[in-house]
C-alpha cells in the first residue's frame, strides 16, 4: 500500500478524506489504514470521479494514484444500483501492463474495499490458469488484470463487457512501449459506449499517442496534473558515474560496501545483465534476487515476498518492475545500465523517496548507454551531479556465481543426454534426389570374422547397424529378400560413385547446360543407380 500513503509536506494543504463525503465503509478503511487527509492527486482527481465525469491524470509516481481512482471508483459503484443482470459481467475494470502492478492494485483494492462488499479478481500470466478461471467465471465487482490474460479470458467468453460501468487505465504510456494498445483498443471496443461509462487514465507521464488515445476513447476527459508533474520526487538526491564497462561490477560492489543500503534495487536493460550481475554479487556474499522475464511468475512473487520482507537486501529488475512496485523503505536504486528512454528513469527512481520520505538514486553512464543521459537531464529538468570515480570504489570483484535459472521448458529446445548429435552423424533425413549431394551407397559389409560361405549365407548374415545410413540400408535389402522368389536369394546391386570428371574431359553435358546446372556438372541422378 505504499502508492496510498499520504505525504506529510501536504497534510496542511489538502483536504482530508472525510471531508470528500466517501462512503462510511471506505473511510473506515482509510482509518484503519491510517489515512487522514489526501494527497495532491487524490485531492484533485476525488471530486471530479464523484460528478462522473472521465479524467485524464497525470502525477509522480508514489504520490497515490492507486487509491485516487481505487476509492473514486468505489464510491461511484456504491452509491449506483448495478447494471449488471448476469455474474459473468463485472461493474469495473482495472487493466495495468505488468503484472506486477496488476497484483499490487489487487491488494491495495482488497485492503480499501475491505468493508464495501465489493468482490474483486486479479488475472494475469504465467500462473493459476484455471484458479483464476473459475474465479472470473464465479462472477466479481471489480475485474483487474493484464492485457493477454483478459483478452484470453474474453474471447472464451468467461465474463463480458456490454454492462461496464467503470474503466481504468493505469501507466498507460506504459502499454504503448509493450506494445499493447492494439489489445487495449480491442477491450475498449466491447465495451459500452464513452458515455455510458466512467473512464479514468492514471499514468505518471502523459505524452501525446496517450492523449490521443484518451480523447478517442473517452467522454471529452479532464486533465488533471499536480504541480511538481514532470519532475523527479524531492527526496531524491541524484549522483552520477561514468565508468568504463569493465569498471561498472567493482564499481557497484565498492558502493554498496560503503553506502550499506539496508534496501536497494539495480536496474539494469537486459535480462543477459541482470544474470550476470547476479552472479557476481552471490559471489561476493551479496543477498540478492532478479526479477525479470525469464523467471517463473511463482517465483518472481516469491522473490518480490522475500524483498518486501526484509531477506534480500538487494533486487535485480529488469524494467518489467519498474512500473507498479510498491514496496516500502527503498533506500537506493541504482541504475546500473541508463534507460533508453527520460520517462524509464522517473519510474525506476520513484521506487525510493515514496510518499515524503527520502532516497538516493545512483545512476551509470557508461560507454553503451551514455547517449541518453542529455534527454533524460532535459526531461527532469535538471543536471544529475557528477561523482569522481577514486581507487577505493572499485573493488576487485571474487569470481562470478554461475547461476541456475529455473526457465520454463521452451517446445522443440530439449537435447538427448550427452549432447550433441547421436553415432549416427546428422539426423536429418536426406533424399537422393538432384541437389542432396552424394548418393548414399546400400552395400553393407559383412563381418569379417565370419565370412558367409555360400551365397545363402550371405543372403541371411546378420549386419551391423550401427549408422543410420547402415539400418536403411539394411531395412531395404529385407524389403527386397521378401518380395524376391523363395529360395532364391536376391542379387544386391552395387552403385558406384560417379567420378569427378577431369578438366577439359568431354562429360556428355554441354557447356550451356552446366551453367543452367549452377555450374555443377552434375548429370541425372538416376545415371549414377546403374548397376556395375
Amino acid at each position: 500500500m505504499t502508492d496510498t500513503l499520504t505525504d506529510p509536506s501536504q497534510t496542511s494543504s489538502t483536504p482530508t478524506f472525510k471531508a470528500l463525503g466517501l462512503p462510511d465503509s471506505l473511510l473506515k478503511a482509510t482509518d484503519e489504514l491510517g489515512f487522514e487527509h489526501c494527497t495532491e492527486i487524490q485531492g484533485l482527481s476525488l471530486p471530479v470521479i464523484a460528478q462522473g465525469r472521465d479524467i485524464a491524470a497525470q502525477a509522480q509516481t508514489g504520490t497515490g494514484k492507486t487509491a485516487a481512482f481505487l476509492l473514486g471508483s468505489f464510491a461511484r459503484l456504491l452509491s449506483q444500483e448495478p447494471v449488471a443482470t448476469r455474474k459473468d459481467q463485472p461493474r469495473m475494470l482495472v487493466i495495468a501492463p505488468t503484472r506486477e502492478l496488476a497484483i499490487q492494485i489487487a491488494k491495495d483494492a482488497d485492503s480499501l474495499g475491505k468493508y464495501s462488499g465489493l468482490s474483486t479478481a486479479v488475472v494475469y500470466g504465467g500462473i493459476d490458469y484455471e484458479k483464476q478461471r473459475k474465479q472470473l467465471a464465479a462472477g466479481v465487482d471489480v475485474l483487474i488484470g493484464t492485457p493477454g490474460r483478459l483478452i484470453d479470458y474474453f474471447k472464451q467468453k468467461v465474463f463480458d463487457l456490454s454492462k461496464l460501468e467503470i474503466i481504468v487505465l493505469d501507466e498507460a504510456d506504459r502499454m504503448f512501449d509493450l506494445g499493447f494498445i492494439a489489445d487495449i483498443r480491442f477491450l475498449l471496443r466491447r465495451m459500452p459506449e464513452p458515455g455510458n461509462r466512467l473512464s479514468m487514465l492514471f499514468s505518471a507521464t502523459l505524452s501525446h499517442r496517450v492523449m490521443e488515445l484518451a480523447y478517442e476513447h473517452m467522454d471529452n476527459p479532464e486533465p488533471i496534473k499536480t504541480e511538481s508533474t514532470g519532475v523527479t520526487a524531492k527526496g531524491v538526491r541524484q549522483s552520477l558515474y561514468q565508468p568504463a564497462d569493465d569498471e561498472k561490477v567493482p564499481l557497484l560492489l565498492g558502493l554498496l560496501d560503503l553506502l550499506k543500503p539496508p534496501r536497494s534495487i539495480v536496474f539494469v536493460n537486459t535480462k543477459r545483465a541482470a544474470e550476470k550481475i547476479e552472479g557476481y554479487l552471490l559471489g561476493n556474499d551479496v543477498a540478492c534476487g532478479t526479477l525479470s522475464g525469464d523467471v517463473r511468475q511463482s517465483k518472481r512473487q516469491k522473490i518480490l515476498a522475500e524483498f518486501t520482507s526484509g531477506n534480500l537486501p538487494v533486487l535485480i529488475a529488469t524494467d518489467v518492475a519498474a512500473r507498479g512496485l510498491h514496496v516500502d523503505d527503498v533506500s537506493h536504486v541504482f541504475n546500473y545500465d541508463l534507460p533508453q528512454q527520460a520517462e524509464d528513469y522517473v519510474h525506476r527512481i520513484g521506487r525510493t523517496a515514496r510518499a515524503g520520505t527520502e532516497g538516493m538514486a545512483v545512476s551509470f553512464a557508461c560507454e553503451n548507454y551514455s547517449f541518453s543521459l542529455p534527454e533524460i537531464q532535459e526531461y527532469i529538468g535538471q543536471s544529475i551531479p557528477l561523482e569522481m570515480i577514486t581507487d577505493e570504489l572499485l573493488v576487485k570483484p571474487k569470481p562470478r556465481v554461475r547461476v541456475e535459472r529455473d526457465r520454463p521448458d521452451q517446445p522443440g529446445q530439449g537435447r538427448k543426454p550427452g549432447g550433441g548429435r547421436s553415432a549416427g552423424g546428422n539426423s536429418r533425413n536426406r533424399s537422393n534426389g538432384p541437389g542432396r549431394g552424394k548418393p548414399r551407397r546400400t552395400v553393407t559389409d559383412t563381418p569379417a570374422t565370419q565370412p558367409p560361405t555360400s551365397q545363402t549365407d550371405a543372403a541371411s548374415a546378420p549386419t551391423p547397424t550401427n549408422s543410420k545410413a547402415d539400418r536403411a540400408s539394411s531395412s531395404n535389402d529385407n524389403v527386397a529378400h521378401a518380395s524376391s522368389p523363395e529360395g532364391v536369394a536376391p542379387k544386391k546391386k552395387r552403385r558406384r560413385r560417379r567420378r569427378k570428371p577431369a578438366e577439359g574431359t568431354a562429360t556428355g553435358i554441354s557447356a550451356e547446360g552446366a551453367a543452367n546446372d549452377g555450374g555443377t556438372g552434375e548429370t541425372n541422378r538416376n545415371d549414377s543407380s546403374s548397376t556395375k
